[in-house]
């Protein structure tokens, strides 16, 4: 497959605290080609961000694509992409230089910035793998 959409989230429930990555690969037809989510343990919601995006982003190497649009709801990991933001945590900075490094395998990207509500499927698989290996506690 030469082409595909890349939705990537991340997720912690608190900040720190137990956190998830999440990656969909869409065809062009909008067909699923291939779902992530990793447990992560304890961490930050930027790191399990940037994790999310890595994760796709070696999925769809892996694929072969050589043309992918990433769409994510971190303005800041799309903002630090860009170059617009620093990225000043020493914790994201391999995470980021392991994205960038990613990012030029491809032919041709196309990075955006979308609403949570464009990204629901990405989110929704975070919540699932933080529900299986992360429960809240009961009240």
């Amino acid at each position: 497959m030469e082409e595909a959409t890349l939705f990537a989230d991340g997720g912690s429930r608190g900040n720190p605290g137990p956190a998830a990555s999440a990656a969909i690969l869409f065809g062009p037809g909008g067909e699923t080609i291939e779902e992530i989510g990793s447990f992560l343990g304890v961490t930050t919601n930027n790191v399990a961000e940037w994790t999310a995006l890595v994760l796709g982003l070696e999925a769809a190497m892996r694929r072969g694509i050589r043309r992918l649009k990433v769409r994510l709801d971190s303005e800041l990991v799309v903002r630090q992409l860009r170059g617009e933001y620093r990225v000043k945590h020493a914790g994201l900075q391999p995470l980021y230089r392991r994205g960038v490094a990613l990012l030029r395998h491809f032919d041709h990207v196309d990075v955006r910035h979308v609403a949570r509500k464009e990204n629901a499927a990405a989110d929704r698989l975070v919540n699932h793998v933080l529900d299986q290996e992360a429960p809240a506690p009961a009240k």
